[in-house]
């Protein structure tokens, strides 16, 4: 029945999700799901502790190594983190690393995949990141899935839905969701095109937010600023979020009027792996709270710096015991600036007293195999 939880939340799922930021929202006839995505999921070999960038005809050694789901694993992962149910559409190969992520995703997050599909004889993307002075290269390998194993045109009911755009792409389930009442989020990779004409975003229409990096923002608006340029996105899309790197994030909303603007909490970054998709989903979740635009930037910041101090891009998302323990260490650290604090004070009606790693969350880890959930 929709407004009860859904059967297919392990126990392990259930221990992490203790912290539902719509309980208070929910109501009979209410969809069966928070959050709907599609996309491709990789697994993810991740490289730390490296020195400089590897170089031709060396050998380099890294002193951190792990393994996890990747791709639109990551967003899935850091949505079921902070407590939101979480279905995903996705094809998996039929190999052990699509085992792996499979059974990660479903038994390790409570992450329904009822549409998604194992395709025989399709093997898994891999992507292999190496992190160092806090930036990342990439080596990815995979084929397309068979034409016959698109995403659903008929996405299931929900509150919400997360589409990375693709220019000159139209995504037919995008337009259907939207009519069915679901509020798409929306973000984007970067235009190999060299357009950057946001007339090749057929999509953007349909959505309520749209999350770019600056230099994305400035090239598909033309501005010279990115605080300039999420306001220009508002004459294309209610909610511009642009994302400012170590600065924070900038955000303007066109039905209020209400513009914000967070800064960057600042950490001692392991591996970036992930970090915009784990933005992406704690921006979401203070969305459907219903939270003020700056709690929104700020939880979606916090979250995301949270998770560059681990290994991997889904694994790393924080739940809700990692938010309450930071909020609880900051508040006792001497000397902190009390306007600073109050930025983050919505968290004292969000992250229970207790709620202070009662369990360990699934990190990666260098070899497949270990740290299965019973």
């Amino acid at each position: 029945m929709a407004g009860e939880e859904p059967e297919h939340l392990t126990q392990a799922a259930r221990r992490q999700a203790q912290v539902d930021p719509l309980a208070a929202l929910r109501a009979p006839g209410d969809p069966p799901w928070d959050v709907y995505l599609t996309g491709t999921v990789f697994l993810d070999i991740v490289f730390t502790g490296l020195d400089s960038a590897p170089v031709r005809g060396t050998e380099s050694w890294a002193r951190g190594m792990g393994s996890s789901p990747g791709g639109v694993a990551n967003m899935a992962t850091a949505l079921a983190r902070l407590g939101l149910r979480t279905s995903l559409a996705a094809a998996f190969g039929d190999d052990h690393y699509g085992e792996y992520c499979w059974d990660a995703l479903a038994r390790g997050e409570g992450i329904d995949l009822t549409p998604s599909r194992t395709v025989p004889g399709w093997h898994s993307p891999v992507t292999v990141s190496m992190a160092y002075e806090g930036e990342r290269t990439m080596v990815s390998h995979g084929h397309e899935p068979p034409p016959e194993e698109p995403a659903p045109d008929f996405p299931p009911r929900a509150r919400a839905a997360v589409a990375s755009l693709a220019p000159g792409k139209r995504a037919p389930w995008i337009a259907e969701a939207a009519r069915a009442g679901t509020r798409i989020f929306a973000d984007v990779g970067w235009d190999e095109t060299g357009a950057w004409d946001l007339a090749g975003l057929p999509d953007l229409g349909h959505c309520e937010a749209f999350l770019p990096n600056a230099a994305e923002a400035m090239r598909y608006t033309g501005a010279d600023c990115p605080r300039a340029a999420a306001h220009a996105l508002t004459e294309h899309v209610p909610v511009a979020v642009v994302t400012l790197g170590a600065e924070g994030a900038y955000a303007v909303d066109r039905r209020t009027g209400e513009a914000a603007e967070v800064p960057a909490i600042a950490v001692e970054a392991l591996d970036p792996t992930g970090a915009g998709d784990v933005f992406v989903a704690g921006f979401v979740a203070g969305t459907l709270a219903g939270r003020p635009l700056a709690d929104r930037l700020a939880l979606a910041g916090l979250t995301a710096a949270l998770s560059v101090q681990e290994f991997g891009g889904s694994l790393s998302a924080p739940g809700w015991s990692e938010i309450g323990a930071w909020w609880r260490r900051v508040q006792s650290v001497p000397g902190q600036n009390p306007e600073a604090l109050r930025r983050y004070g919505f968290l004292d009606g969000l992250v229970p007293e207790e709620l202070d790693r009662p369990w360990p969350l699934r990190r990666a880890v260098p070899t497949i195999g270990f740290g299965r959930s019973a």
